[in-house]
């Protein structure tokens, strides 16, 4: 359905007068609560978000106690979450806020780039979300939309097709809400049509986790939350897989940073 830029406005704001989503994080102004859950919202569903969220915040409320707990603390936080470096690195980027910008988040998504797992888009959603400044980006549910009104029978669309778009509709005085817009209006989108982001040249079917190298380190890191630490042969015991691809997620893990090996005991 290809609509003029004004129609497109109107029809994704009335959507969102009449089905707007409601989540901790949006109601409030907290740059540290948006950061958080926009770094959780990377490649996690949201209801599995919503989940984690407040347990997290609660138990670390704001940089200074992130970026002080024990990263075995801060994991237990994440269990649930998927893909564990994002906690390493949220605790990586707190303890960057403390100690380089007096505990503020900077506003800049050139900056906020310069944080380990924070890429171009991820930086522009915190600045818009965190304070409200007009960038463009995008994500899975903003494609979607884009995709629909604009490009209902093209196969292969790249993002550089979609940004003059996103751009040219942004309200520029209320980028927050506008983006919260065209994100809910782009999951009512996928639930009436086969999502039509599979159109998109950057479309990724995501990989199988079950026997996968991820849940292989999940197993890993949740043996030594529960155990403390363990020998190398201990890990051959208690996960099912071939001791070759254990060995190389341990040594995976060990030169990531999120597990530690000193003299064949590894722990948190």
């Amino acid at each position: 359905m290809i609509v003029s830029c004004k129609e497109f406005k109107i029809i994704v704001s009335k959507f969102y007068e009449n089905h707007k989503r409601h989540f901790s994080w949006r109601d409030t102004d907290s740059p540290y609560y948006i950061f958080i859950s926009e770094v959780m919202l990377q490649q996690t569903q949201t209801l599995r978000v919503e989940q984690r969220f407040d347990l997290f915040v609660k138990a670390l409320p704001d940089f200074e106690s992130l970026s002080d707990a024990p990263f075995s603390f801060v994991l237990a936080l994440w269990k649930g979450l998927g893909y564990n470096r994002r906690a390493k690195y949220l605790q990586e980027s707190a303890q960057r806020v403390v100690n380089d910008y007096k505990g503020k988040l900077p506003v800049d998504p050139e900056v906020l780039q310069t944080f380990l797992g924070i890429g171009p888009n991820t930086a522009c959603s915190i600045s818009v979300f965190a304070f409200n400044k007009s960038h463009v980006f995008i994500e899975t549910n903003i494609r979607t939309v884009f995709l629909h009104h604009f490009f209902p029978e093209e196969e292969n669309v790249s993002d550089k097709q979609l940004f003059p778009l996103i751009e040219k509709t942004l309200d520029k005085r209320d980028p927050r809400q506008w983006y919260y817009a065209l994100m809910d209006y782009g999951v009512h989108l996928k639930k009436l049509h086969k999502n039509p982001s599979r159109r998109s040249k950057h479309h990724v079917v995501q990989a199988k986790f079950e026997g996968s190298n991820r849940q292989i380190r999940g197993q890993i890191l949740e043996q030594l939350l529960h155990h403390g630490s363990l020998v190398h042969e201990g890990f051959y015991d208690l996960l099912m897989f071939d001791p070759q691809r254990i060995d190389a997620m341990l040594q995976q893990l060990a030169e990531e940073k999120l597990i530690i090996n000193k003299d064949n005991l590894y722990s948190l």
